[in-house]
């Protein structure tokens, strides 16, 4: 195993030197609750990233259905989560909803049953599912017709031919879109904050409430989140590029 007190020497003494208090790295307290919100904020990221695809696909999927009382709650739904800040939909679920959603614990109290990190996440994923729905809903519509008439001409049922060839289609067309929903997503876990998640934001905070170094501080976390996004934007690219069909331009 490498051996790290060096580097976290190394910070102390900046600190001892310049004033640069960086205590995520030389103070162990402080290094630990930091790196588990850092954990926490990249399992909300990965979970929602990951529910807000699924739930596009499905809802782009019910949106062609011939039933129209679920195309009409999934419109109600885009509307709902599109039209209304993401901050309040997550008080919402966590103050109004989780008010009702409470379990008896065994000493007898009355607990919430569902964790502020469930709430932020199921709030979060729903929020970005209803942008990605109508990504993936104007992805269909850009395949051409043609294509879907051959697949129904092989004897495709609808349901295979969404999956076998609509979907795939759609998908490399709305990457570009998708891309730019899911950086804003990413961006977007930080108000998992306003409900007590112990992301790195909320973390960040109460170390600097303690130790008095919000610029430090402050400067972590643009860099830390200035990485991520890169990263994301540098994986979606290659998997853009990776997935592009090859003198197939959508009409």
């Amino acid at each position: 195993m490498i051996n790290l007190n060096p580097l976290w020497d190394w910070f102390r003494t900046l600190h001892e030197t310049t004033g640069i208090n960086l205590t995520i790295f030389y103070d162990p307290f402080d290094r630990a609750r930091f790196f588990n919100g850092f954990l926490t904020s990249l399992r909300l990221m990965a979970i929602c990233l990951v529910a807000s695809v699924v739930i596009g696909v499905v809802g782009a999927w019910v949106q062609r259905s011939r039933m129209l009382v679920l195309r009409a709650i999934t419109q109600g739904y885009v509307q709902f989560f599109r039209n209304t800040p993401p901050l309040v939909q997550l008080y919402f679920f966590y103050f109004a909803l989780g008010s009702y959603v409470r379990i008896t614990s065994p000493t007898g109290l009355s607990v919430p049953a569902v964790s502020n990190f469930s709430w932020a996440a199921i709030g979060l994923s729903l929020y970005a599912g209803a942008f990605n729905i109508e990504i993936f809903r104007a992805g269909i519509e850009a395949v051409p017709r043609e294509t879907i008439e051959a697949a129904e001409a092989l004897g495709y049922s609808r349901l295979k031919a969404y999956v076998y060839i609509i979907l795939p289609l759609a998908f490399r067309i709305s990457l570009p879109a998708l891309n730019n929903n899911l950086v804003n997503l990413v961006k977007t876990t930080t108000i998992a904050y306003a409900i007590a998640v112990p992301e790195m934001l909320y973390v960040a905070n109460q170390i600097w409430s303690d130790e008095l170094n919000v610029p430090e501080m402050m400067n972590v976390l643009l860099v830390i989140y200035v990485s991520l996004v890169a990263l994301l934007v540098f994986v979606m690219g290659r998997w853009e590029r990776a997935l592009r069909v090859p003198g197939y331009t959508p009409a």
